[in-house]
C-alpha cells in the first residue's frame, strides 16, 4: 500500500491483511458523504519546567529585591504575592539569592543591581541633605522654620544611614596596623648598685 491518502477500500483491504479472521470487524459500506474534519489543538511536550512550576526570572527578582530595599519589606511582599512568590523568596531576593537554598550564595547580577539602587537612593538623600543644610542660614536660625529644615536634614541622614549597607566588624587580623611600642625606664638609685672599692 502506497503511503500517503488512500480510499476507505484499500484502507480496509489493507487492514484486512493484518488482521486475523476471528477479530476482523465487517466493513461498513460508508455512504458518499464528504466528511468534515475539525481542527483540533494538540500540546506539544516541551522541555523545561512544566505546567505550575514556578521558574522567577531574573529581572523580577531584581525588581522585588529593589522594592524591599526602597520601600520595605511589605511592599516586597505585596509585589511577590501578585505574582504567586512566596515571602521566604523575597528574603533570598532581598539578599541577592535566587531560593532560600541558595541564600548565602547570592548572585552576583541581583546583588549589583541592589547596590546600584541603593547607590542612586543615597545620592537623592544626600542632594535633599545638602540642599537642606545649605538652607539653615543664620537668618533662619533666629526664627521658628530652622527647626523644619533641621528636621528634614535629620530625616534625610537617617535614610543614608538606613541605605549603606550594613558595616563589617573590623578584624584585626585582616590588616595590619602598626604597633609602637613605649620603654619607660626605671631610675634606680645609687644604693641599689653593688660597691666595689679599687686601691690605687
Amino acid at each position: 500500500m502506497a503511503i500517503g491518502i488512500v480510499t476507505d477500500e484499500d484502507f480496509q483491504r489493507e487492514l484486512d491483511k493484518h488482521t486475523p479472521s476471528s477479530k476482523r470487524v465487517p466493513s461498513i459500506p460508508s455512504p458518499v458523504v464528504d466528511v468534515v474534519h475539525t481542527p483540533e489543538i494538540v500540546s506539544i511536550p516541551t522541555r523545561g519546567r512544566s505546567d505550575g512550576d514556578v521558574n522567577v526570572p531574573d529581572s523580577l527578582r531584581k525588581l522585588i529585591g529593589e522594592e524591599a530595599l526602597l520601600n520595605g519589606r511589605p511592599a516586597a511582599i505585596a509585589l511577590a504575592a501578585s505574582f504567586g512568590i512566596s515571602a521566604s523568596s523575597v528574603s533570598a531576593y532581598t539578599k541577592g539569592a535566587t531560593s532560600t537554598s541558595s541564600y548565602n550564595q547570592p548572585k552576583p547580577s541581583i546583588v549589583g543591581h541592589i547596590n546600584k539602587s541603593r547607590t542612586r537612593a543615597i545620592g537623592r538623600a544626600q542632594k535633599t541633605l545638602n540642599g537642606a543644610l545649605a538652607a539653615i542660614t543664620q537668618d533662619k536660625l533666629d526664627y521658628s522654620d530652622a527647626r523644619d529644615l533641621s528636621a528634614i536634614a535629620k530625616d534625610m541622614s537617617v535614610v543614608i544611614k538606613n541605605l549603606e549597607p550594613p558595616q563589617v566588624p573590623h578584624d584585626p587580623t585582616a590588616q595590619v596596623q602598626p604597633q609602637f611600642t613605649i620603654y619607660a625606664p626605671q631610675f634606680r638609685d645609687e644604693r641599689s648598685f653593688e660597691i666595689i672599692t679599687v686601691n690605687e
